[in-house]
């Protein structure tokens, strides 16, 4: 068997080939983000419905838990609030779309010298012929 470029020994005769990408199963065949472009709304919507179906999963939970607890009055009492207020929080949460990028405002600024058409202190008379 001949040495290939870049290739080197292991243990037990097996060649290993040096190659352009180190692992090319693990890429993604998703292009570099190079813009700040925000997210699709698909995208929104997933990350949103995530949050929904988590803060409802901590709710299931707590109202398990104030059910365990129901002989320990105040652990329960605080589950309870949980339970009853936490649907409210995930509905807010989820129809909330993340905020806007900040964007300069632009406003008027008094040209430079140099760049001034017509010189102010000079008398605008029109003379009509």
């Amino acid at each position: 068997m001949g040495s290939e470029p870049g290739a080197s020994r292991l243990p037990g005769g097996m060649v290993s080939v040096a190659l352009s990408h180190p692992y090319p199963w693990s890429r993604k065949d998703e292009p570099a983000l190079i813009t700040e472009a925000e997210p699709s709304l698909a995208e929104q919507q997933a990350a949103r419905r995530k949050r929904y179906v988590l803060t409802m999963a901590v709710r299931a939970v707590a109202v398990v838990l104030a059910a365990v607890f129901y002989h320990v009055l105040w652990l329960a009492v605080i589950f309870m609030v949980l339970g009853t207020v936490l649907p409210w929080i995930a509905v807010v949460m989820a129809n909330d779309r993340p905020p806007k990028k900040r964007q300069p405002v632009n406003r008027h600024v008094e040209p430079r010298p140099d760049r001034i058409l017509e010189d102010p202190s000079r008398d605008n008379r029109v003379i009509d012929g």
